[in-house]
């Protein structure tokens, strides 16, 4: 078994992009917005802060509390999408229930789309491929640049994803299909789950429930993404996979943490240079 090391490919792609900064006539300047009082993603936007740093991208957080009206949420959103400062936005998901996260993700002009959420940049990458976009979903990217990194064989894989957000599920469905893998997605009203995961020879996890895949539900040599991010007892994190138990058949594994989260950051910035680039 070897780690899918995200951490240590997201250092990497850290240094490259703050050689490229450093050519850049005008700095590139990421606008992070937070509404709420969610622990998770206050630490997202803290640790997407550090990196920034680190890469030579500027930073601007805009924090609202939970109750914030979505009409000063958009409005925000304009003032920033009129900003000659700003090279990209990104709103923290997930929102208060009360505000609408798809009329805000709309609000987003898609030149300053850092996540590639917005319908135009999605419907592009879906369309074209991440070659052709400008942008592309950050935590899928991240991944196939894992998966390219350490050499995992994709063409002709059976690969089989649990989730179906537009931030995980179906972007990287798409990516994983682009480079001729054979797809199932699976979800919560997929009947015996244990049935496709067994014939997975890459396992994508993105359903956001602590150790749901266990060893007997995968084969031996499955390579093995584990995107979930759960809290378990003392505020330790866990992901969707059982690590202790399915690391003994997988050929490689993503931990939790420092497998995709990291690189999902990593490639928010790479989506900000290149958006800044444009």
């Amino acid at each position: 078994m070897k780690i899918l090391n995200g951490k240590k490919l997201a250092d990497k792609y850290i240094r490259i992009l703050s050689r490229q900064v450093a050519t850049m006539k005008k700095r590139p300047v990421l606008a992070m917005v937070l509404v709420g009082n969610n622990p998770a993603s206050k630490i997202y936007v803290g640790r997407k802060k550090i990196l920034c740093e680190k890469a030579g991208i500027g930073s601007q957080i805009f924090t609202f509390p939970e109750k914030t009206s979505e009409k000063k949420i958009l409005d925000l959103i304009g003032s920033l999408n009129k900003s000659r400062n700003i090279s990209a936005i990104m709103v923290q998901l997930p929102l208060p229930k009360h505000i609408d996260k798809d009329k805000v993700i709309e609000a987003i002009d898609p030149r300053k789309d850092a996540d590639c959420l917005h319908p135009l940049n999605f419907g592009r990458f879906t369309q074209e491929g991440e070659k052709y976009s400008v942008v592309a979903p950050a935590t899928p990217l991240g991944i196939i640049r894992l998966l390219e990194e350490y050499k995992v064989k994709i063409e002709g894989k059976n690969a089989v994803i649990i989730g179906r957000s537009n931030i995980v599920g179906k972007p990287i469905a798409q990516m994983l299909l682009n480079r001729n893998a054979t797809v199932t997605i699976c979800h919560r009203h997929t009947k015996n789950l244990k049935s496709y995961t067994q014939k997975a020879d890459i396992l994508v996890v993105a359903a956001g429930k602590m150790n749901l895949i266990t060893a007997d539900m995968v084969q031996k040599g499955v390579v093995v993404i584990d995107v979930g991010v759960n809290r378990g007892e003392n505020k330790k994190v866990f992901g969707d996979v059982d690590f202790k138990s399915v690391s003994k058949k997988a050929s490689f594994i993503t931990p939790v943490p420092g497998g995709v989260g990291p690189m999902t950051i990593a490639m928010l910035l790479w989506n900000t240079v290149k958006l800044a680039e444009k």
